[in-house]
């Protein structure tokens, strides 16, 4: 256990202690706050040795290094009632917009929910001493943070519905490196979470960076919204640590409440990266601003038809979907279609039970599409647990090495994919037969047809399958028998 991980696991003990903190995802919360403050602090001081005329955005009384960073400083009811009635309030009201002070609006959007539980003056000042411990200017301890970061967010999972929050790294790894996102795209996470898809992208377009005015550009085309406070503190501290100097463009705001019809052209994106909420139901009224033919509550369905409208001609998406938008009916079968219309779906990888295990036991599909063209067929990737596992799980989740396969038969877009070839994992399914199935998406291997599921989710869905088709095949029976007495009175 490396000495940065034993100082987090104190903090956390110390958290512990306090009357006010209820759980994990406060400790993460409060311990996340501060973690910001400091490494904001940190930059600031690498700016003002690289930038002459670096100015602050937060008072001098209220950074990091005049009431925090010494040891022996302010402490007990003192400090609470700093922390409580003066730092906070001077920081959810900063004077700042995201043109003129963008600095001060990333730290005023990180304060406008953040909350200090903590009721003990004494502990917070441990809890500070022992973040001071962190030296955030060493480029090894950086590094070593980030993964660090990494386990924070898994922690996460624990805490109740916080864990929706992550997005397995090996996953959106996979899913970037496909994209392959180009210096000068814009490329946006519509559903942000704690930046998981944005720092992988960052970390993909900075090995094309070569010069200063390269960075610039990578600078300005990370774009996210998050809806949720604790995610959006820490999608923006994680965007600090891996180099984004101001995250203004990462926004604490729900993506779907603006109506579809404000995007402008200039605003339309070249790559979407997403793990859209699903199972949710949005507040009344937001419906109201997307077509009438695809309206609904659910979240997952609306984000699908918002990342379709707001990605440019020939922009690129990958997102994560569940079982049960691609074989959903209704709504879910209208926006299909004109996704299946509008876009080029080309690919569905399909994952194993326990991926996203222990947040959510459901199935998860990887969707990948490029706007512009209507899709002609879709192929599928039924991707396999590695060598003698059965499952994932906490202590053993998937592994990037684990998408090589994937990696080694997927080819290029720009030929129509001619190199891939059909397997016991691959197959392809041609628009007609989509459309012969009602746009069901749920697309069973070919290739193992005898392969028994004992997976409930998928027994579940099988079940209501055969009770529909044999209700269908009662009422053509029915139909049949009124025909035939018709006939024979006749």
């Amino acid at each position: 256990m490396s000495n940065l991980t034993l100082v987090i696991k104190s903090i956390q003990d110390v958290m512990r202690q306090d009357a006010g903190i209820n759980g994990d995802a406060q400790r993460i919360e409060q311990m996340v706050w501060l973690l910001f403050l400091k490494v904001f602090d940190a930059l600031e001081e690498e700016l003002e040795l690289t930038r002459g005329d670096y100015k602050s955005p937060i008072p001098e009384h209220l950074r990091w290094r005049h009431w925090a960073s010494d040891s022996e400083g302010i402490t007990g009811d003192a400090l609470l009632d700093f922390v409580n009635n003066t730092l906070f309030p001077k920081l959810k009201s900063l004077p700042a917009d995201p043109v003129r002070n963008p600095r001060g609006w990333v730290v005023r959007g990180v304060f406008e929910d953040a909350n200090n539980f903590m009721k003990s003056g004494q502990l917070l000042r441990q809890v500070i001493n022992k973040l001071g411990a962190i030296d955030f200017n060493r480029q090894a301890e950086r590094h070593q943070f980030n993964d660090l970061y990494e386990k924070i967010l898994r922690d996460l999972q624990g805490a109740g519905n916080a864990g929706e929050f992550y997005t397995p790294r090996a996953v959106t790894q996979f899913m970037v490196d496909m994209v392959n996102p180009q210096l000068g795209e814009k490329v946006l996470d519509p559903a942000t979470g704690t930046g998981g898809f944005l720092v992988c992208a960052i970390e993909h377009l900075r090995k094309q960076v070569k010069n200063t005015e390269q960075e610039a550009l990578l600078q300005s085309s990370i774009l996210g919204v998050e809806k949720k406070q604790l995610p959006h503190l820490l999608c923006v501290t994680n965007l600090l640590l891996h180099g984004i100097e101001v995250p203004s463009n990462v926004r604490h705001d729900n993506t779907l409440a603006r109506p579809l019809r404000d995007y402008t052209p200039a605003e339309r994106v070249d790559v979407v990266l997403t793990n859209p909420p699903f199972g949710g139901i949005e507040e009344p009224g937001i419906e109201a601003g997307f077509p009438a033919d695809v309206r609904t509550k659910e979240t997952a369905d609306l984000f699908l038809v918002l990342i379709k409208h707001i990605l440019k001609a020939n922009g690129r998406a990958a997102l994560v979907l569940p079982d049960g938008t691609l074989f959903g009916e209704g709504v879910k079968t209208r926006i299909k279609e004109q996704l299946l219309a509008e876009c080029n779906l080309h690919t569905i990888v399909r994952l194993p039970n326990g991926v996203f295990a222990p947040y959510t036991g459901i199935k998860k599909n990887l969707l990948f599409f490029t706007k512009g063209r209507p899709t002609e067929a879709i192929w599928y990737y039924e991707h396999p647990y590695p060598a003698g596992a059965k499952s994932y799980n906490k202590t053993k989740p998937i592994r990037i090495e684990e998408f090589d396969a994937e990696k080694a038969w997927w080819g290029s877009e720009a030929d129509g994919f001619a190199a891939r070839v059909e397997s016991e994992r691959a197959w392809k399914v041609d628009i007609a037969a989509i459309k012969a199935a009602g746009y069901n998406l749920d697309q069973t291997n070919p290739h193992t047809p005898d392969a028994v599921s004992h997976d409930p989710d998928e027994l579940l869905r099988d079940y209501a399958r055969l009770q529909a088709e044999s209700q269908t095949l009662r009422n053509q029976l029915k139909a049949i028998l009124a025909e035939s007495l018709s006939g024979a009175r006749a």
